[in-house]
């Protein structure tokens, strides 16, 4: 006896109802609510860890994640609402403190925000009274509390703190813009408005001093310390800023009036459950009556995000200008392709907005549970264009889940939603495998146990799909209208479904009725098929438990209470014991028509049960969404362990085969997949030998689509390739007839640069020499300069040292003079000093001669006061004995009253007492009839939602009737079009056949001519190869055939020999007949002769075979594997030296690029040489006739004698250096082919290289 585990494993869903319903606590990890828990979710890992709501709570309300990203405020509804703060270092998620505010009169929060140090914690009640609670959370102290609403008590939607001041707070709701100050224990509002207030759905802090508020009109408003800076619309042009788009800026002096024509008022009483939006806005927003709204404004470093409008997010970013924001671009939700209207999906509203901490990613949350993301990166690189959102997450369920089931020979799970969506999941990958959206809703599901089929039960029919590779297709429907519960059985062969209060039991393949099960007389609630499929259980609304034969159709046993409407059945896989939980909240154990247990389970309505296929583990579903897992076998008291789950009612549970995971549906669009084990720990007890499917079905149609489509793009990739190689071999051929050219005129240029370069030297080296000599100059200039310096700096310093002596002299004089000057005025401070002394001496005298007469009068007057007093004593002293007295008397009056007073009221109070007791069994009896008349309404609404549907169906099908008649007349009349040009180009195609025909013959024929001789080359090749098979099989047969038969035959030899000579030591035997001993001896050795030697002779033979087959064995398969080893290393061998050659011939190309470059600079540089040394020669030819003409100088006659001669005979020289030039470029193009040679020797490379560019 023992309680199950179950441990949260994976959630799919989004609850966008509670506020921050969405948040980043690091770069890979974000924070949102799924049913009843908040979820870490690792985007990268797919990963999730869980944070399950408070036991005793009525659900969350609104999360806040701190800003230093380590806390976690939830908080929940109840009796009285309660914040509770995580901490996220720990892995669990550990629980720090628990937040309450006893004099609240409200039951939930709206709204939470953290200070930005993450010390204190603001949180928003809810009507009636509109209370914002300030607390300092780690101390749980309320440092304050303040009312918010305005005096009409509107609505609060949202509260936060500046994010650079712990004290100040800002508070937006319809028609409420607030902002508070901490100060001295009490929260006081500043910045007050002088404009017409708005409807405001959202706001964000853009700095430390403003605030971008967004309305229900589309408005955005940007406030600075409570006043209004500049107003705009969000729907503006991507690109545009504010302040060429009509935004008004308001100073202290100017009045904004702004009001939409429609207001949406929001009637809070109506809510369902605390949002960020109103309720009316969504629904205004939807049906397209209003302008766009804005719903969540996120603020990030370069501006601000908001959500405007369906399905739209418009980012703005800072201009220049400190008052404007200039809008950047707009992000749509993509359409969904799996929907039958993909438009659908953008018209989602998006409720909240999230920036991760690296502002890299945009997160958005939509009101149908969906998650969308983008990378800010992105949209910043296409500014002024229009974006898309993709899927954070997989797709999640919008609405409640009606239907669920899972299979046996795959890890699937199908669910169906009254979000008109059936969607399959992996439980082992946790990833959505498909999902598809109909027209019509969806009520329930079964998955056949191979994992291809689905049954689906919709409003209008029951129907058959296939699970295909990539879609959900029907290919059989069955007329059972708004089938509420169907399975398949565990074998497959049937499926049950529930028409009213009839179960239709079908063949799976033949889709033939088996039978009809009938006896329910309220609407059947729960179907389960026993495990070998021989039963099936059924409860329902009328109370009856019902086990039935589904071949023979008939009833077996049946339980019958008709005060408990029951919900779900379950059956142990004995199929002895049944289940059934329902309205009367306990859980029945039922065995052969009999209720053997009743399990009461204290107050709560239990939805669901489900039972393990090991027959070990018990599980419950209750109202509130909690699972209950209870102590197995069932007990009269009743054991159970409650995990908190799902925020609404569990409405299907399934464990799956191998018993390691419950699955959970709720009425809150989420599912959950529990990992589950018996108290010990012991999950799995199954046969896992036999793995998972992962066979696929896809359509014949399909396939010979995709096939097609791969054969054209082989060819296409084939000729592809081929027009590339032959482009590339012709720029081949062209790039080496460039470098060709190249080369040459490299040599060419190379040359003549050298011969330049060498003119240029000497040039130089006279050009340092001319330099020498100026130096020497400048220097002998310079010392001479320095010596008259320092003569006339000297004159100067012996004038100034004088002109010191003299102010030296002049300021002692000046110094004694005030010294005597000091000594007189200290003498005269001391003589009026003693007079002083002596005028306030007498003084003193005086004024202690007056305090002496003043004490002696105060003692007279004290000696007054004591006696007054005592007088004034004895007076009061009498007073109060009379006082006393006269209220003694008042007093035993009053105690008589008391008394008769006391009877009257005993009398009052059975009075009392029995008015009570009526009034409550009025009550009882009035609940009674709520009941009664509870359960009437219900069954009317069912029925009247039949008749809806029924009108639906019909209207719909006069509708395509009206449609087809139109398009067949339509049709009709293009057809007659139509034949009209059939005529006319029946004739031309007629003529066109004629001419084409005798070419498209031949072509054909040659065509099949190739074909055939292909295949015959093909088959011939494969007959060859088939036939060097079976010759080298043949011979290796014959061969050992062969042995064979020898070995035999000198085994036969060997027989015949030994057979010989046993004969005859027989017959020696034979004739001591007579003597008994001798005769046992001699049959003794004989034994020992011929069997035991041969038996060891034959059992050694085996033996030494059976060695050497599994010798020549294991030599075989070493040699075969080390033979793949060395194949292996040889490909990789030549696979790392086709890469080297290909990195070889990369940098190859680009030396040749950089030497080309090098080329180009070297052209440029020879070019300005050129038009240098041509003035140069010149002025040279002037120099040399003018040092012709002087007679003067010795010094350096060499040197420009030198020069001289190359400046009197440039006639003879130029040939010269010509011929070095030519050897020099001879030698050059030796190099390169050289060169040339080497590369040609180098082995090919793998692939082709890219072609080259070039730099001109």
């Amino acid at each position: 006896m023992a309680i199950a585990v179950a441990q949260s494993h994976h959630m799919f869903g989004l609850r966008p109802s509670i506020t921050g319903s969405i948040s980043y606590l690091d770069e890979q990890t974000i924070v949102f609510p799924s049913g009843n828990q908040v979820i870490r979710f690792n985007i990268d890992q797919k990963q999730q860890r869980f944070i399950p709501g408070s036991e005793k709570s009525q659900g969350m309300t609104a999360i806040a994640l701190s800003p230093n990203r380590r806390y976690v405020a939830i908080a929940e509804k109840g009796e009285k609402p309660t914040v509770t703060v995580y901490d996220m270092l720990h892995d669990q998620s550990k629980k720090r403190k628990t937040l309450t505010a006893p004099d609240l009169q409200t039951h939930e929060f709206v709204s939470l925000a953290f200070s930005p140090d993450s010390k204190y914690l603001i949180a928003q009640g809810a009507r009636p009274e509109w209370m914002l609670v300030y607390w300092a959370w780690e101390k749980s102290k309320i440092m304050a509390t303040m009312k918010t609403t305005n005096q009409t008590g509107q609505p609060v939607y949202q509260v936060s703190f500046n994010p650079q001041d712990n004290t100040q707070i800002c508070v937006t709701g319809n028609h409420i813009f607030k902002l508070f100050r901490y100060a001295e224990g009490n929260l006081k509002q500043f910045g007050f408005q002088k404009m017409e207030p708005q409807n405001y759905l959202s706001h964000a802090w853009v700095s430390d001093e403003r605030v971008v508020v967004g309305s229900d009109t589309g408005r955005l408003l940007l406030f600075e310390n409570g006043e209004l800076k500049s107003e705009f619309h969000a729907a503006l042009p991507a690109g545009s800023t504010a302040e060429t788009n009509s935004i008004r800026s308001v100073d202290a002096h100017t009045t904004f009036f702004h009001m939409n024509a429609k207001v949406f008022a929001i009637n809070m009483s109506n809510r369902a459950s605390t949002s960020v939006i109103p309720e009316d806005a969504v629904s205004a927003s939807g049906s397209g009556l209003g302008t766009t709204q804005i719903t969540s404004v996120v603020a990030h470093s370069k501006g601000f995000a908001c959500a405007g409008g369906t399905g739209s997010v418009h980012l703005f970013e800072k201009t220049d200008e400190k008052d404007f924001y200039r809008k950047t671009r707009i992000v749509k939700i993509p359409p969904d392709p799996h929907s039958t209207d993909p438009t659908q999906a953008e018209n989602q509203l998006i409720v909240a907005l999230t920036v991760s901490p690296s502002e890299e990613m945009l997160v958005a949350a939509t009101d149908h549970s969906q998650l969308y993301g983008i990378a800010l990166s992105s949209a910043d690189l296409g500014k002024g264009e229009q974006a898309t959102f993709e899927p954070l997450t997989h797709s999640f369920h919008s609405s409640s889940i009606t239907g669920l089931d899972v299979c046996i020979r795959k890890p699937l799970i199908a669910t169906c939603s009254l979000d008109r969506s059936v969607r399959i999941w992996n439980y082992e990958t946790n990833t959505l495998e498909l999902y598809k959206v109909f027209q019509e809703e969806a009520y329930s599901i079964a998955l056949h146990p191979s994992g291809l089929y689905i049954l689906v039960g919709f409003s209008d029919k029951l129907r058959m799909m296939n699970i295909l590779i990539d879609d959900i297709r029907m290919f059989k429907e069955l007329t059972i209208r708004g089938c509420r519960e169907c399975a398949f059985s565990n074998g497959g062969h049937l499926f049950a479904a529930v028409h009213g209060n009839v179960i239709q039991v079908y063949s799976s393949t033949t889709f033939e009725n088996v039978s009809n099960l009938k006896g329910h007389n309220g609407k059947v609630r729960a179907i389960a098929w026993s495990a070998d499929d021989s039963k099936l259980i059924s409860s329902g609304m009328d109370g009856a438990v019902y086990e039935w034969s589904p071949t023979a159709a008939k009833r077996m046993n049946e339980v019958v209470l008709k005060t408990c409407a029951y919900s779900g059945v379950a059956v142990s896989p004995s199929g002895k014991h049944t289940y059934a939980v329902g309205s009367d909240k306990t859980i029945k154990e039922i065995t052969e028509s009999q209720i053997l247990r009743t399990v009461d389970a204290s107050g709560m309505t239990l939805t669901q049960v489900a039972m393990s296929h090991s027959g070990r583990m018990l599980f419950c579903g209750t109202m509130t969404g909690a699972l209950r897992s209870i102590k197995y076998p069932l007990t009269d008291v009743g054991e159970w362990t409650e995990h908190q789950g799902h925020a609404s009612q569990i409405t299907k549970m399934k464990i799956t085969y191998d018993d390691q995971f419950l699955v959970t549906v709720s009425e809150d669009a989420c599912l959950a997949i529990w990992r589950v084990s018996d108290k010990e720990g012991r999950g799995v007890k199954h046969d896992r030998e036999v793995p998972y499917a992962e066979e696929i079905l896809i359509t014949k149609s399909d396939l010979e689509e995709k096939n097609q489509l791969m054969s054209e793009l082989k060819t296409r990739v084939e000729e592809l390739k081929m027009e590339n190689e032959y482009q590339l071999r012709l720029k081949d051929m062209n790039y080496n007839e460039k470098i060709k050219e190249l080369t040459e005129k490299f040599i060419q240029e190379m040359e003549s640069l050298k011969t330049k370069n060498q003119v240029l030297k000497t040039e130089k080296e006279k050009e340092i020499a001319k330099h020498e000599e100026e130096l020497a100059e400048v220097v002998d200039k310079h010392s001479k300069d320095m010596q008259d310096l320092e003569s006339t700096n000297n004159q100067k310093l012996m004038l100034e040292y004088e002109k010191y002596q003299e102010l030296q002299a002049k300021s002692q004089r000046m110094q004694e003079d005030y010294e005597r000057q000091l000594q007189d005025a200290d003498e005269s401070k001391e003589q009026a000093l003693e007079e002083l002394t002596e005028f306030y001496e007498t003084k003193l005298q005086e004024k202690s001669s007056q305090l002496e007469q003043a004490n002696d009068e105060a003692r007279q007057q004290q000696r007054e006061y004591e006696e007054t007093k005592r007088q004034i004593e004895e007076d009061a002293d009498r007073e109060i004995l009379d006082i006393k007295n006269k209220y003694e008397r008042r007093l035993r009056d009053e105690i008589e009253t008391n008394m008769r007073l006391k009877g009257e009221s005993g009398i009052m109070r059975k009075k009392f007492n029995s008015l009570n007791k009526e009034i409550d069994s009025k009550n009882e009896e009035i609940k009674t009839m709520q009941q009664e008349k509870q359960k009437l309404e219900n069954v009317i609404k069912s029925l009247e939602k039949d008749i809806h549907g029924l009108k639906k169906e019909i209207q719909e099908r006069d509708e395509t009737i009206q449609d087809k008649e139109k398009r067949i007349y339509d049709l009709k009349k293009k057809n007659q079009e139509l034949e009209k040009f059939k005529f006319v180009l029946d004739y031309k195609i007629k003529e066109l056949k004629k001419q084409i025909e005798p070419r498209e013959n031949d072509i054909k024929a040659m065509k099949e001519q190739i074909q055939e001789m292909e295949s015959e080359l093909e088959r011939f090749h494969k007959q060859n190869t088939q036939l060097d098979l079976t010759i080298t099989e043949l011979k290796q047969k014959l061969r050992a055939t062969d042995k064979e038969l020898h070995y035999e035959r000198q085994r036969v030899r060997d027989a015949e020999a030994v057979s010989k000579r046993m004969k005859t030591d027989i017959h020696n035997c034979v004739g001591f007949l007579q003597e008994p001993k001798k005769l046992k001896e001699s049959i003794k050795s004989v034994y020992e002769a011929y069997v035991h030697d041969d038996v060891a002779e034959s059992a050694s033979v085996d033996t030494d075979i059976q060695k050497e087959y599994s010798r020549q064995r294991e030599h075989l398969e070493r040699s075969v594997a080390s033979l793949r080893k060395k194949l292996s290393k040889d490909t990789e061998i030549h696979r790392a030296d086709n890469v080297r050659i290909m990195q070889e011939n990369v940098t190859l190309i680009k030396e040749i690029n950089d030497l080309r470059r090098e080329l180009k600079s070297t052209r440029t540089q020879v070019h300005d040489l050129e038009a240098t040394l041509g003035t140069n020669r010149s002025k040279n030819m002037t120099g040399s006739k003018a040092t012709k003409r002087s007679d003067t100088a010795a010094t350096g006659s060499e040197g420009s004698g030198g020069q001289s001669v190359l400046r009197q005979n440039p006639e003879e020289e130029l040939p010269r250096i010509v011929d070095i030039q030519k050897s020099e470029i001879r030698k050059l193009r030796n190099q390169i082919m050289d060169l040339e040679d080497q590369l040609m020797r180098r082995p090919p490379s793998g692939g082709r290289l890219p072609p080259m560019v070039l730099t001109q």
